[in-house]
């Protein structure tokens, strides 16, 4: 989708999503301990605030300023701080080995641009530090709900550790998203930088 498109999701004073954290990113992530987190397509902003309020020094970057405004409200209402970078992705180049965690939560790209995005989040990750990408499964398009419907905008497991160069993949696997009946097949990928 492009920003202006999503700038006009996130309009209204509502949040599109839920204030709750990303399930996947409290279950791999909650015994870590905090340091520096890089929430890539950060969107408004509650899996950074999360991560502020346990103790994270938090970067979100997005390219919908609609979203950013929401997710500075967001911190405000939690009483947590976060730094919120305006850009694009495709264009952002974030410091190198600096984070000891980053996040990219269901950024749906085509290939060639997923491992632009990809490749950057990975030489963002400090010695020691963890990356997590979660993202619709490509075999959400048959077996799941909900997602992109264009199978360009999908991807595996496998596909997405193949792009993490000097990261050492500790997971790569298919995982459910239930919501009652409904499921949603997610692709949940983490590994780490060796000391």
């Amino acid at each position: 989708m492009w920003r202006d498109e999503w700038n006009r999701r996130y309009a209204g004073s509502e949040l599109l999503w839920t204030v709750k954290p990303n399930r996947f990113l409290v279950a791999e992530t909650d015994a870590l301990p905090p340091g520096r987190a890089l929430d890539l397509a950060c969107g408004e902003g509650r899996n950074a605030v999360w991560l502020a309020e346990r103790g994270w020094e938090v970067t979100g970057v997005d390219f919908a300023e609609v979203g950013l405004e929401k997710a500075r409200g967001l911190a405000a209402a939690h009483g947590v701080e976060a730094a919120w970078v305006h850009a694009d992705l495709l264009e952002y180049d974030p410091p190198r080995a600096a984070f000891d965690l980053v996040v990219l939560l269901y950024l749906q790209l085509p290939a060639d641009e997923r491992r632009r995005v990809l490749t950057a989040a990975s030489e963002a990750v400090a010695p020691g530090g963890t990356l997590l990408v979660v993202a619709h499964d490509r075999s959400n398009l048959d077996d799941g709900h909900g997602g992109p419907q264009d199978p360009a905008l999908l991807a595996t497991p496998e596909e997405v550790a193949r792009d993490l160069d000097g990261l050492e993949v500790e997971r790569a696997d298919v995982v459910e998203r239930r919501n009652g009946a409904v499921v949603a097949l997610d692709l949940l990928v983490r590994a780490r930088r060796p000391w």
